[in-house]
């Protein structure tokens, strides 16, 4: 998302908050939020006329940093990440490429996930802003908005107590879901904890909340009145898809006569790999020809020991799943362009940005009926219950057929949506900030 075009700046002065952002250079490659955090931290910290800056969270509590400093950080951020590189410098893609034809052997899965090397130079970034004393927060312009994309350390009274003091600030926050609150049982239980305690935070203190979708709109408004805060100003600003989605790309030539589908997502509980995993070995006890291959592209998250096992155990997914991470963002475009479909069997998303790039790419969707997806996705993808195991399975088998007739008519769905109507993502937050 770091590559959007740049809408006008808001007339308000606007500090943001990066202290989240500085800490992702331990992570070889952004996650949903990061890629959120960044963009807007991009957009608001690259602004020309200086009134801007960033907020950040060093050994003394909150300080300021000035917008050029902080740009410069996220820029040796995204340096340390595989975000942009292309598909045939990406050793991650390289190392997918070579799994699809390699032997698994008979004690693991076929895996291609990235090598970080980079945690040293990380470590010193982060010790560097840790130890920064940047400048007091009464250097926040008056009438400033405070803008916190990522809801970290809202749930420590300590890090929000200057909020109160400074009443003439606009706190606006971007909200992603209400998971932890709606959906605890897919968290640790420590951030299951957490989670809603950020929300009533953000509830409390905020003076507008930025979300993705209507859905969400819709769910947090509820939640919003439960707190006492049914006049919360809410702002709705679809998601933008990397440019290199909406262009035309051929698939890999090393995969030109590979039958392979394609699941993206950290594996975590609400992802529900399972029941893809389940799926995959009744495909593999059919006889016919062979199964086509599942590739799991995302990084291993929580609570997913029963995933994570049974690809390693199972000797049907050993030979029919590869396990991906670390890939460029033009590595999964390119991955996507020969997939047979897009598969998102979630329980539950605030967004699901992988289904809205697959849309882009011109590619088939099959994912599960959340109303979030339908409110993007119209009448594209295909539509299942997250826990139809058996329509999960029809799906699968009438798309991976040759010359598919169920596969041809979802393509034509989606050249009937034409081009994307997510509008200007960030015209949409600069007004609603600019409105408050």
């Amino acid at each position: 998302m770091s590559q959007m075009t740049i809408s006008p700046a808001s007339k308000r002065p606007v500090v943001y908050d990066v202290s989240r952002l500085v800490t992702r250079a331990l992570n070889p490659n952004p996650n949903g939020i990061d890629r959120v955090d960044f963009a807007l931290a991009r957009h608001f910290l690259a602004q020309d006329g200086g009134a801007n800056s960033a907020l950040f969270c060093s050994l003394l509590g909150p300080r300021v940093a000035p917008a050029a400093l902080a740009a410069q950080a996220i820029d040796e951020i995204e340096s340390c990440w595989n975000e942009f590189i292309e598909p045939d410098t990406d050793p991650s893609f390289s190392r997918l490429i070579a799994a699809f034809d390699a032997d698994p052997g008979p004690d693991a899965p076929r895996i291609a996930r990235s090598r970080f090397d980079r945690a040293n130079q990380s470590w010193r970034d982060m010790r560097r802003w840790a130890l920064n004393p940047g400048a007091p927060l009464a250097e926040i312009p008056h009438g400033a908005a405070y803008v916190n994309a990522s809801q970290f350390l809202l749930d420590k009274p300590w890090f929000t107590r200057w909020l109160a003091a400074r009443p003439d600030v606009k706190p606006v926050f971007f909200v992603h879901d209400l998971l932890t609150v709606d959906n605890p049982e897919f968290f640790w239980r420590d951030e299951a904890k957490k989670g809603p305690r950020r929300l009533r935070a953000i509830v409390r203190l905020g003076a507008g909340v930025i979300v993705a979708s209507h859905a969400l709109e819709r769910r947090l408004r509820a939640f919003a009145a439960s707190q006492g805060r049914a006049e919360l100003p809410i702002g709705v600003a679809r998601l933008p898809v990397a440019p290199v989605f909406a262009q035309p790309a051929e698939p890999d030539p090393r995969l030109r006569d590979k039958n392979y589908f394609v699941v993206c997502g950290t594996i975590e509980p609400r992802k529900n790999h399972m029941t893809l995993l389940n799926v995959w070995r009744r495909l593999a006890e059919r006889p016919g020809p062979a199964t086509p291959k599942l590739v799991v592209v995302g990084k291993r998250g929580w609570l997913n020991e029963n995933v994570t096992d049974l690809m390693s155990r199972s000797p049907a997914l050993r030979a029919s799943v590869i396990e991906a991470s670390g890939l460029s963002t033009p590595a999964l475009r390119r991955l996507l362009a020969g997939a047979r479909a897009l598969l998102m069997p979630s329980f539950a998303e605030g967004f699901g940005l992988p289904v809205a790039e697959a849309l882009a790419a011109k590619v088939p969707v099959i994912a599960s009926n959340l109303e979030v997806f339908q409110e993007f996705g119209g009448d594209a993808p295909v539509y299942l219950d997250p826990l139809d195991g058996l329509g999960w399975l029809s799906a699968v088998e009438a798309f991976a057929a040759p010359e598919s007739p169920a596969r041809a008519q979802a393509l034509a769905r989606i050249q009937r949506m034409g081009g994307s109507e997510s509008g200007d993502f960030f015209a949409a937050v600069d007004e609603f900030i600019a409105g408050l």
